[in-house]
Formats: structure tokens, sequence, C-alpha cells
């Protein structure tokens, strides 16, 4: 997972790679016996992502949440058999230890950062794989449990922990580490296992955790099972979450097959997406392209294509190139999103995506373009898009438009500019606050919301977007150049912190959801605590762990 090939933030450290496969993971083993899968965490210890630490007790660094996220996708595409994922580990008396302290330690503070994000947007992906792809995860703890494994294991269906003397279920990070639970513990803790206030301010104050009945009582696990039973009934746990899943029984699964990408110095080139970067205004211009081939007419031509049916391909594509520009370009902070290509093709394409929802593959299609859509939202960049001459953004691919800060369209009777709005616009892609980014935009317009779904279908040009609302400006062919030109500079000029936090606060409008709080406190907890004497200080938890010496902590409350 790591590339030796492309230029480097730094010349001793190899740039990240979030391409794998089952034949190259290190840490995690896949066993299906049917319609259940058996997801084994079994890390090796010298099998680090970095180097300068070593990951006992199965914990885990990015480069073992890498293969999780891969593993949780094939699972998705591969095994449409698959109704049931339990989730345990390959060695005796330790599920796992959670995030490796000593890369923590190490790690530089953007990589924390993004590493605790991308992390998260792994524990979503199995959350959503439950819900909407009724594939249900089950957590075998077999083992004491910790940290960052817990938070794992906060994220399935079901919690399961052997009975014994030793295992137990913690989230030690306050008293032991002086920072915080950076994958949702604590909001999962009290908002989806509705963990009593002050139960969950107890646990999570006990560096040696909860065991047994207790944990149970206080609703940290769902069940406990003696040792002797505890495989037997496991099993019989994975058949009952079968029988809650409408998977088919004997359907084909497809191959995720390696995606087609080169990178050189400042061109990031894909089938269809490509990202043309430019250091001195911290950009990167982003353009989506939609196919001119023929369009497959029916769902199993859906099938047939697998991995190569373009709505799929892209949402690969644009997945692995954010991860990208998110751990390897740290100073590219805006995002120039454009589309290129015949807008009745997109349309076309839209159309068999909306009339074969029910389909299990266009469904977790459609799923992986929504996770793919707020990973966008999620990566700390200005989104700015273009829509001018050439552009296709229409139905599921004018999400990108809606996800953007600022939405910029050429005005001109002299070209076919046009935008297109369809369903998924509306109810299909929901974002991290559970609305629409239509419904959202329009908080306090409910009149321009209603407007909008009766142009569904319509080629709208700039002056009808913009009456619309939904664009935020437009310029002539005079000015646009010019004017784009303006804005772009304006933005990298202003402070990527207060960007990060100001375009965090304003892009999740509307109610507020476990994911939202997810996120916003990440971004507060993260890039406060991780920076703060008591954390990563000469005389911090984090930079004295392990060393016998205990942390001096500045006990100012601020």
């Amino acid at each position: 997972m790591l590339e030796n090939t492309t230029k480097m933030i730094d010349p001793d450290v190899p740039q990240i790679d979030f391409q794998t496969d089952i034949s190259k993971y290190r840490h995690w083993k896949i066993r299906i016996e049917g319609p259940v899968a058996f997801l084994q965490l079994d890390v090796n210890e010298s099998g680090g992502l970095l180097l300068g630490y070593e990951l006992k007790l199965n914990s885990y660094d990015l480069g073992v949440d890498i293969e999780l996220y891969d593993a949780t996708q094939r699972l998705r595409f591969e095994h449409p058999e698959v109704k049931a994922v339990v989730m345990t580990s390959g060695k005796d008396n330790i599920f796992c230890a959670g995030a490796n302290i000593r890369m923590l330690g190490l790690a530089s503070h953007h990589h924390k950062v993004n590493f605790c994000k991308f992390t998260n947007e792994t524990r979503f992906a199995i959350e959503d794989a439950c819900t909407n792809s009724r594939q249900h995860y089950i957590a075998a703890l077999n083992g004491v449990t910790a940290g960052g494994g817990y938070e794992l294991a906060l994220t399935t269906d079901y919690i399961m922990l052997i009975d014994d003397s030793n295992s137990a279920v913690s989230l030690p990070e306050v008293p032991l580490l002086g920072v915080l639970p950076g994958t949702g513990g604590l909001t999962r803790l009290v908002d989806k296992r509705k963990v009593r206030r002050d139960h969950a301010d107890v646990f999570c104050t006990t560096e040696e955790g909860i065991k047994g009945q207790k944990a149970v009582d206080w609703n940290l696990v769902d069940e406990i099972v003696p040792k002797s039973r505890f495989n037997e009934v496991v099993h019989e746990r994975a058949v009952e979450f079968v029988q809650k899943s409408d998977r088919p029984d004997s359907a084909n699964g497809i191959v995720l097959n390696p995606l087609n990408r080169t990178i050189s110095k400042d061109v990031i080139d894909y089938d269809y997406v490509s990202a043309k970067l430019n250091d001195t205004d911290r950009c990167a211009r982003i353009i989506l392209s939609c196919p001119a081939d023929d369009i497959p007419n029916d769902v199993q031509a859906v099938h047939n294509l697998g991995s190569d049916f373009w709505p799929l391909q892209l949402s690969r594509e644009l997945d692995d190139l954010l991860l990208h520009l998110r751990f390897n370009e740290p100073e590219i902070g805006l995002f120039v999103l454009e589309s290129s290509g015949d807008l009745e093709n997109v349309l076309s394409y839209d159309q068999l995506l909306k009339t074969s929802k029910n389909d299990w593959l266009v469904r977790e299609i459609i799923l992986y373009w929504k996770r793919t859509l707020k990973r966008l939202e999620t990566s700390a960049r200005t989104n700015y898009a273009l829509v001018q001459p050439g552009s296709c953004f229409g139905g599921f691919l004018a999400e990108v438009l809606f996800a953007a800060d600022r939405i910029y369209m050429f005005d001109s009777d002299d070209e076919n500019v046009f935008v297109t709005l369809s369903e998924f616009n509306f109810d299909l892609l929901p974002m991290g606050n559970g609305l629409s980014r239509l419904t959202t935009r329009f908080l306090g317009q409910p009149e321009l919301l209603e407007n909008s779904k009766s142009l569904i279908g319509q080629s709208l040009n700039a002056q009808m977007a913009t009456e619309a609302g939904l664009v935020t400006d437009i310029f002539d062919d005079i000015d646009w150049d010019d004017e784009i030109r303006i804005v772009l500079e304006e933005r990298s000029s202003f402070s990527a912190d207060s960007l990060t936090g100001m375009e965090a606060n304003l892009r999740f409008a509307g109610p507020e959801t476990m994911e939202t709080k997810i996120f916003g406190r990440l971004s507060a907890w993260q890039n406060w605590i991780f920076q703060r004497p008591n954390a990563v200080g000469e005389k911090g938890a984090l930079s004295l762990y392990g060393s016998g010496t205990r942390p001096q902590f500045n006990q100012e409350r601020i």
C-alpha cells in the first residue's frame, strides 16, 4: 500500500496507496461459509505502514484500515450471497487493542487527523452495509477489546463478548493517553448504544474497562458467552442475522478489478477521472468524464459489465483520488470540480440506475456513489464546481454540484450549457445530515425546493438555473475567465485552518445526526487535542507512553 514511484511529501516517506486486494492483505483474513463471512483480524506486528513501531496486540494503523475498507467493499460487491459478517480476532485473548499508540506518537498531525477521518468513514461504511445493504455485521469479541477496537465493535449490529476472567471492553484514551476516542466512540456510546450518561462517564475513565454481566447490564455489549460455547453461539447468531437479510441467495458477484491510474508530478489520471494539480494556487482541477460508448440498456448488461460499468468505475476512481489527495497532497486546499461528456448519455445512465435500483448490484452502486459524495464533503477542502461548455452535470452526476461550496455556470446563447435534475437529486443520495443536498440548500426557501422538483428532466440553462437557485453565480463569455481566476485566487489566499472550520460549519445545515456529530466533533477534538502539550508535548501522555514516566498535565480548563 506504499507507492514508491510518485512525488513524495517527504523524500524519505513513500506516498500512501489505497488500492489493494485480498492477495496483498497482511492483517485481515476472509473465510466464506455460505451466507456467512468471517472477517478475522490477525495483525502482522512488523507490517506497519510506516517505520518506527510494531503493531502489537492486534493494534492497527492506517494500513490495517485500508485493508478493512477494501474487505468491506469486496464483501458487498463480490459476495452478494453473504448476508452476515462476523468480525473476530485471529489471536487468543485479544480482539483489538485499538489504534497503535506508538504510531500516533510518531505520526504528523496531518496524518493523525486524516487517519481518524478515514477510520471513521470506514466505520460508517460498515453501518451503511448493515442498514442499507442488509449485510449484517456481528462483533465476536474473543478477548480484550480496547479503544479503537471497541469503536470498531460499536459499528456492528450486535456485539458478543467472551465471558472469561480477562476479557473486557474499554475506551481508555482519557486516563491512559490524555486524548479521546477519535473514531466515534463517545458518540456511538450514548447515541447508538444509548448507554446512560453516568455509566458512560465511569466507563470512559476506567482504564481497565468493563467485563462480564456488567457490560451487558450497561448495554456496552449485547451478550456474553462462556468460552466453551463461544464459537457455537457466534454461529447461531450469524444464522439469525442471515434470516433478516434480503440479499440474493445465489447471485453471482462482480470482481472489483484494479483501477487504471497514472501519477506524475502534477497530473493524476484514471479512465474517467483526472486531476491537474497547481501548487502555486494550491488547487486541483478534477474532471469527471462520461464515455461516449453505447450505454447498457438493462440490468443484465450492468451485471455483465461488472466493475467496468461507468457509474461504478467513476465512483471507485473518484473515491481513490480523494483519498490520495487527502493524504499525499495536504497543501492542495481547493478542488475545482468539472465534468466532460454528453449530458444525454449521463441521463441515460441515470435512468438505468433509477429503474433498476432494487437490483442488489445497482443498489450497491448507488450506495457507493452516496459514500463517495460524503467523502468529498468531509475532505477538508474547498469545493468549487464549474458548469461550462462541454459539461454534463445531470441527474446523479449533478450531485457533485450540490456537494460544492459554490457553483459557477457559464452563460451564453451560443453554447449549449445545461444542468438537468432527476430523482437522484431529491431522495436517493442523502448527506450525512439525512437530508438531500437540495433540501439542505433550500432549508430557508422550501418554495424553491418544490419548484426544483417541477424542473426534473428539463435542460436548465444559466438563466433558468440561477432563477431556480441552483447556482451561485453566472458569468458570460467575456467575464468568465477573469471572474473564475479572481474567485480561485481569493480563496487560496485565506487561512487553511479558518476555511476548514468555516466549511465544516456551513455544509451540514439542518438536523444533527450521529454522523454529523462525529465528523463535526472530530474536527474540533483532533485538531485541538492532538496538538496540545498534554498529549504531544515533551511531557505529554502520547510522548511518554511506554517509557515508565508519568505525563505532567497542564491542568487549566480552557
